[in-house]
């Protein structure tokens, strides 16, 4: 392992993807069985998210899953990326942290983000609308209060005083708010490289210190797929980069279906111009592509942390490439402890 990639942490984000053929209640007792796995493997921490109506994804209810994680665990840190706070009343995010805390101790990471439902249909059942996304700062001032000591005479029993890390999942202006509040940086991997280079440095020059972060912190999320051959590899990437142009051209997010399916389309002009961008922005290879595009990542944003999110149709190929990905980059190693008290935010 290089010295690069020997100085951030390696974590783990599932979004309870469902393929074909698969339940929900399949996919959600699979991103469990996922999490233990992760912690053998020596992963730093393991991630659920937030989606709602979407057939494809069964994760609705972040802070749920997150307990049965926690509880089919004992030491890999156990989150969200993340909980949505329009979505949600700031006071009811403050409390569901605080008992995932309690219960389990020294574990828990509350990642939050400003996204809104994905259809009108979906915002009005959840009782939002885009405008919602407007007040973030004013959502994310009161969960972060609740969770300290109070808002107003009203405490979220029991986080009230409890050491609850927060992180924010950028966004639009999500780095300069991150940056304002002293809130670690979880940044999606991006094309537009130097657009994402740039929003780091600047998170980094105006960062302001807070009870929530003494110094910046950088998650970096995106794909990583390790495979016997480039080939392979890509091949891996297809289910999930149809599912993104499904969503898009339809506004409904499908379940995962075979490369082989996906090869066999005839996609249409705007279809396929879609399919390629979906393709990109991924890190996928052998494992010495996969550690060389790994350093040149680390190298360029100086990430504290890379966040992996993979999905594929293949359960026992995804499940393959993190276990290498834990072997390449050392985890569980003398390097990983070494690593780990850059900052509060990496307890």
């Amino acid at each position: 392992m290089t010295s690069a990639l020997q100085s951030v942490q390696f974590s783990i984000l599932d979004r309870s993807r469902v393929r074909r053929g698969q339940t929900h209640p399949e996919a959600l007792r699979e991103t469990v069985e996922f999490a233990r796995l992760a912690e053998e493997w020596g992963y730093h921490r393991f991630w659920v998210s937030e989606h709602h109506s979407v057939p494809g994804v069964a994760g609705s209810a972040p802070t749920v899953l997150a307990a049965a994680a926690a509880a089919a665990t004992s030491r890999i840190r156990i989150g969200t990326g993340g909980v949505m706070l329009p979505n949600h009343q700031p006071l009811v995010v403050a409390e569901q942290f605080g008992v995932l805390e309690s219960l389990y101790p020294g574990r828990i990471d509350m990642g939050l983000g400003r996204s809104v439902g994905f259809t009108d249909g979906v915002r009005r059942a959840l009782g939002h609308g885009k405008s919602d996304a407007d007040d973030f700062d004013a959502q994310l001032t009161e969960v972060l209060e609740y969770v300290g000591n109070g808002r107003h005479g009203v405490h979220a029993w029991p986080a009230d005083g409890l050491r609850v890390p927060a992180f924010l999942l950028a966004t639009g202006s999500g780095a300069a708010r991150a940056a304002r509040f002293g809130l670690p940086l979880v940044i999606a991997a991006a094309a537009g490289e130097d657009r994402m280079v740039e929003a780091i440095e600047d998170y980094r020059n105006e960062f302001h210190p807070t009870p929530w972060g003494a110094q910046p912190y950088v998650v970096v999320s995106g794909a990583v797929v390790i495979a016997d051959t480039t080939d392979q590899a890509h091949r891996l990437l297809l289910p999930e980069a149809w599912s993104n142009v499904y969503s898009r051209t339809r506004g409904e997010f499908p379940v995962l279906i075979p490369p082989e399916d996906i090869e066999a389309m005839a996609m249409t002009e705007r279809e396929r111009r879609m399919f390629d961008e979906a393709l990109r922005d991924h890190i996928h290879g052998t494992e010495d592509e996969v550690t060389e595009a790994l350093e040149h990542l680390v190298t360029r944003t100086g990430a504290d942390e890379i966040l992996v999110h993979t999905s594929t149709y293949d359960r026992a190929a995804r499940l393959d490439s993190h276990r290498r990905l834990a072997r390449l980059t050392g985890l569980g190693s003398s390097a990983r402890s070494r690593s780990g008290n850059r900052t509060s935010a990496a307890a």
